[in-house]
C-alpha cells in the first residue's frame, strides 16, 4: 500500500514507519500539493495539514491516521460520510507525552537561564553574564491535565516546584505521584494565573478554548512570568501575546505550536523574547519509533478490513484498500 505523509517534514517518523512496514511505500508531499499527490494512496498521515471534504472526495484513500494525537485539522464528519476511517495514537502511550513534557521543561530552562543571550555574552568575552532564574520552588500552572500535563508535572516535581493545575473536570484530581498541589476548574484560572511564575498549555484544542490566552487572561498573568505552549496554536491570541511581551508584562514565551503552520519566521511575535520550535515537541527517537509501531499495526488492520484501534469515527460503508490483501 501507499502511505502519504502530507508534509515534507516528519523525516524520522517516515523512516521509522518504513522500517515497521517493509513492502509498503511511505511517501510524502508538500501541504500545498496534497490533492495532486493522491493517486493510488491508501492512507493519509495529515501532520498539521488540513484534510477537508474536498481532499477526501479527490482521493480513494480509506484511512486518515495521525502520527500522534492531533486531529483538529481533519473534517471527521466528512470522513465518515465518505467511508474514511480516522484514527490517532493517544498521547499517553508510546512515549509521545514523555517527549512533549521534556520539551516543555526545555523551554522553561532555556527561558529562565536566558539561553538565547549566552552566545552574545560569550562573543563579548563576558563572564558570569547573563544572570538567570532558578526553577527551584517557583509556582507553575499547568492547563490541561491529560497525559502530557501529568508527565510535565512529574518532571517539575524534581525541581521542587509548586505545581497547580487547571482541567475541565477538576473533580478527577491528579495522580498521587504527579506532585500536583491542587487541581482547579477553568473558573479559577484568573486567580491561579496571578500566582504563577510559569504557565504551560498542555490541553488539546477545542472550539470553546479558542484564544484562551487573550488580552483579558494575560492581564492576570503575574508580572515577569513566562508562557509555554506545547498544546495547540489556536489556544493563544498571537497579537495579545506580542503586546504582553513587548510591554514587559511577560518575561518570555516558549512556543512549539502556532496559529498557522508552518509559521512565518518573520512574524512580529517571533521578534520578541520567544523561543520557537517547529512543532517538534513529540518528535524524538523514542516517540517516533513507538508511534510508527502503533500506526503500522493499524495499517495492517486496515489491510485485513478491520477497524483501526483508537478510531475517531465509525463509517457505515468503509472504503477498502486499493489493492485488497487477498489480491497481493
Amino acid at each position: 500500500m501507499n502511505i502519504l505523509f502530507c508534509s515534507d517534514g516528519f523525516s524520522t517518523g517516515r523512516r521509522a514507519l518504513s522500517d515497521a512496514l517493509p513492502g509498503h511505500n511511505v511517501l510524502s508531499c508538500r501541504a500545498s500539493e496534497i490533492k495532486e499527490s493522491l493517486v493510488d494512496v491508501d492512507v493519509l498521515v495529515p501532520g498539521v495539514s488540513i484534510i477537508d471534504r474536498e481532499v477526501m472526495e479527490a482521493g480513494r484513500f480509506g484511512m486518515i491516521h495521525q502520527f500522534g494525537r492531533g486531529l483538529d485539522g481533519v473534517d471527521i464528519p466528512a470522513a465518515t460520510e465518505n467511508g474514511v476511517w480516522v484514527a490517532n495514537v493517544p498521547a499517553g502511550e508510546f512515549g509521545n507525552a514523555d517527549s512533549v513534557a521534556e520539551h516543555a521543561v526545555m523551554f522553561m530552562l532555556a527561558l529562565s537561564r536566558r539561553l538565547p543571550e549566552m552566545k552574545g555574552a560569550l562573543n563579548a568575552r563576558l563572564v558570569s553574564e547573563p544572570s538567570g532564574r532558578s526553577l527551584l520552588k517557583k509556582t507553575v500552572c499547568i492547563i490541561g491535565l491529560g497525559a502530557i500535563g501529568v508527565e510535565t508535572a512529574r518532571r517539575l516535581k524534581s525541581f521542587q516546584m509548586r505545581v497547580l493545575a487547571i482541567r475541565r473536570q477538576p473533580e478527577l484530581g491528579a495522580p498521587e505521584d504527579a506532585g500536583v498541589e491542587s487541581v482547579h476548574g477553568m473558573e479559577d484560572l484568573p486567580a491561579i494565573l496571578e500566582q504563577s511564575d510559569y504557565v504551560i498549555l498542555c490541553t488539546p484544542y477545542r472550539p470553546e478554548l479558542r484564544c484562551l490566552i487573550n488580552r483579558d487572561t494575560l492581564s492576570h498573568f503575574k508580572p515577569g512570568s513566562y508562557l509555554i505552549n506545547v498544546g495547540r496554536g489556536g489556544l493563544v491570541d498571537d497579537e495579545a501575546l506580542a503586546e504582553a511581551l513587548n510591554s514587559g508584562h511577560l518575561a518570555g514565551a516558549g512556543l512549539d505550536v502556532f496559529w498557522e503552520e508552518p509559521v512565518d519566521p518573520n512574524h512580529p511575535l517571533l521578534q520578541c523574547n520567544v523561543i520557537a520550535t517547529p512543532h517538534v515537541a513529540g518528535i524524538t527517537d523514542t516517540a517516533c519509533a513507538a508511534l510508527a509501531t502503533a500506526l503500522a499495526e493499524n495499517i495492517r488492520r486496515y489491510e485485513l478490513g478491520e477497524a483501526p484501534q483508537n478510531a475517531a469515527n465509525a463509517p457505515i460503508s468503509p472504503r477498502g484498500p486499493l489493492r485488497p490483501l487477498a489480491l497481493l
